[in-house]
Parts: C-alpha cells; sequence; structure tokens
C-alpha cells in the first residue's frame, strides 16, 4: 500500500481525467475551468459517489476496491497497462488476469523470429496454441503452415501426432513436462475456463494424457535441453529459454539455440532444405 502521507493515487487519477476529451463523451466544452471531465461526470460513468471519487483523489477515500478500481478504469478509458498501474497505485497489486484469445502477433515480433536464422523459435498462448515460428522452427520442430489454425495446439501434436511423438526420444518426460507446463500458464493467464474443451477432448482421446492431467503437477517453462529425433537429420541437441512478450501477458516465446557446432550443421542443412522445397 502507498504510504499515508503519499497521494500518488490521487495524482494519476487527476492526471488521466485531465487528458480526457469532454466532446468524445458527448459533454459540451463550455464553462470548463480545467482540462478534461470534472470529478462528477468521472463519477458518474464509474457509477461511485461524487463526493467519495473527490476524496479519493484527495487522498481522503480510504482503500477502494477491486471492483471500484475496475470501474474507475473503465470511465477513465485506461490502457491495460495503465490499468495496473493503477491498481498498483491502489491497492499495491496488479489486478487479476483476463485472458484474451489471439491468433496472430505483431510484423515486429515476427520479424524479431525471422532474425534468429538457426534457432527454431515459437510464440505461444497460454492455452498452447501456437501463432507465430520461424522458418528453423518450421524446418526442425514442426511445419505449422499447412496445419489448420484451430489445429495448431502443441498439446494436440504431442498426443495425437505419431510424428511428433517419434521425434522424442523420451516422450513420456517431454509429455509430463508440456502438460505440468500447461496447466501452470493456463491457471496464470485466467484461461481456466478456456482450456475445459481441449482438456475433456484429449482426456477422451488419450488416456496417457488423462493420467498425467489427473497428477495435477504444474512446473515453469523457464529454460532447459532439448532433444529432437529428426527423421533426416538424426539426433538434434538444443539449449531453450522462454521469455514473456512485454506488454503481451498472454503471449510467450520460446527460443531454441543449437548445443554444438555439429547441431549448428544439421539446423543449417534442414533450414536450406526446407527453404528450397518452399520455393
Amino acid at each position: 500500500m502507498p504510504a499515508a502521507n503519499d497521494n500518488s493515487l490521487g495524482t494519476y487519477l487527476k492526471d488521466r481525467r485531465a487528458k480526457l476529451d469532454p466532446t468524445a463523451f458527448g459533454l459540451p466544452l463550455r464553462r470548463r475551468r480545467t482540462p478534461g471531465l470534472r470529478r462528477e461526470e468521472v463519477a458518474q460513468r464509474a457509477n461511485v459517489s461524487s463526493t467519495w471519487y473527490t476524496w479519493l483523489e484527495q487522498g481522503r477515500g480510504g482503500a477502494p476496491s477491486a471492483d471500484v478500481l475496475d470501474r474507475i478504469a473503465r470511465a477513465l478509458m485506461l490502457t491495460d497497462i495503465e490499468r495496473e498501474h493503477l491498481f498498483l497505485l491502489g491497492l499495491g497489486r496488479p489486478p487479476e488476469v483476463r485472458y484474451q484469445e489471439t491468433d496472430s502477433v505483431t510484423p515486429r515480433l515476427q520479424r524479431v523470429l525471422d532474425s534468429l536464422e538457426f534457432s527454431p523459435a515459437i510464440v505461444k498462448t497460454p492455452t498452447w496454441d501456437v501463432v507465430a515460428w520461424n522458418r528453423a522452427a518450421a524446418a526442425v520442430l514442426t511445419d505449422y503452415g499447412p496445419i489448420p489454425p484451430g489445429q495448431r495446439n502443441i498439446l494436440r501434436l504431442m498426443f495425437g501426432d505419431p510424428r511428433v511423438r517419434a521425434a522424442q526420444p523420451d516422450w513420456e518426460s517431454v509429455a509430463r513436462f508440456v502438460v505440468a507446463v500447461f496447466r501452470a500458464d493456463a491457471a496464470r493467464a485466467g484461461a481456466a475456463a478456456n482450456i475445459k474443451a481441449l482438456v475433456d477432448e484429449l482426456s477422451r482421446l488419450s488416456p496417457e494424457f488423462e493420467k498425467m492431467w489427473r497428477d495435477n503437477d504444474v512446473r515453469a517453462y523457464g529454460e532447459g535441453n532439448k532433444q529432437i529425433r529428426h527423421p533426416d537429420a538424426g539426433l538434434i541437441a538444443m539449449e531453450f529459454s522462454a521469455f514473456a512478450v512485454d506488454g503481451r501477458p498472454d503471449l510467450g516465446v520460446v527460443i531454441y539455440n543449437p548445443a554444438t557446432p555439429a547441431d549448428t550443421d544439421k539446423i543449417r542443412a534442414l533450414v536450406k532444405a526446407h527453404t528450397s522445397k518452399s520455393k
């Protein structure tokens, strides 16, 4: 919580209020001594008492509830990062996660992936749908291009695609890791309801998934070692690291770097062959 003599919350609210254009809300500009919305206009939009909102800006309103902060955030048209900052000032913690489905990445992020010529890289959602990948990932891991968008899910492939299964030297260990991280990612992102249909489907189709899911294990992706048994190049050893996308809590990047120069040579040859095949 902010210190008692620190009215950073009130200062922030006043600043955000002053930056709003009354005409955007159908409000007249006449008789306004200061820019932005009046306190009572924000209070009305947030469905709170005008007096209480005034006290809040003045540092006399006490600690607001999360529900009230949410309404104020909507009233002030705050962005996600501004809303998070509001919660940190008002409650000393970020707001609960609001899961948002996505099926693409920005062109800039795609160019970052493409710059990793011999390092397979993917972008996945908290429900483990792959929404972006680079040429090395298509050549070494899975070519997601021909797969329908709704089927580009790592768990579907791990438990339903014989080729993906055959590529894992220790399939059971990898599958358990995937299920545990998937569970943790979905819960962290507030996507528990969104994964129910997928979990039910995989539980019907795969007794192995059902058993692993019932174990209730959770793990972090973090970083580690990965081996792939490629049908053309044989065993490829890689090191992986997982990163969150700043400003996009719904997206995570996983990058696989070849472990040795020999592995780099194998990936280079696979990328070259994949590029030739794509032309």
